[in-house]
């Protein structure tokens, strides 16, 4: 017998899942979001797939967009809860938003990682 879990040190979702519509990428692009745009703001993410492990909440993570084309990495998280639902195989929690990352964070971070440019 066996079992998949994924180990992660980044969270990153589909705004279906829970991603924050205030984070918008074309509008940060031209007027740079701050920290105190989202400051003590909980947020949750729903039905993730697969059954994800964290460090021991809270945990610090970086935290990404995902597109479905691409992910944009906006900062880092604090995350405060997780539940796993064995039976469908997901992962949910909550989080908070604890650094957003300038226009030109997110473009090293990108290029660290070797992905196209925004």
């Amino acid at each position: 017998m066996g079992s998949f879990i994924e180990i992660n040190d980044t969270l990153q979702i589909t705004k279906e899942q829970g991603f924050p519509h205030e984070l918008d990428i074309q509008k940060h692009l031209q007027t740079p979001l701050t920290i105190k745009d989202v400051k003590s703001k909980l947020f949750h993410f729903y039905n993730k797939p697969d059954i994800r492990v964290y460090h021991s909440p809270p945990c610090r993570c970086f935290f990404a967009e995902n597109t479905g084309d691409d992910w944009i990495y906006w900062g880092h998280i604090l995350i405060h809860s997780i539940q796993h639902d064995y039976m469908k195989r997901q992962t949910s929690g909550s989080y908070e938003i604890i650094k957003i990352f300038s226009p030109e964070e997110m473009t090293a971070a990108r290029s660290i990682l070797g992905v196209k440019k925004l």
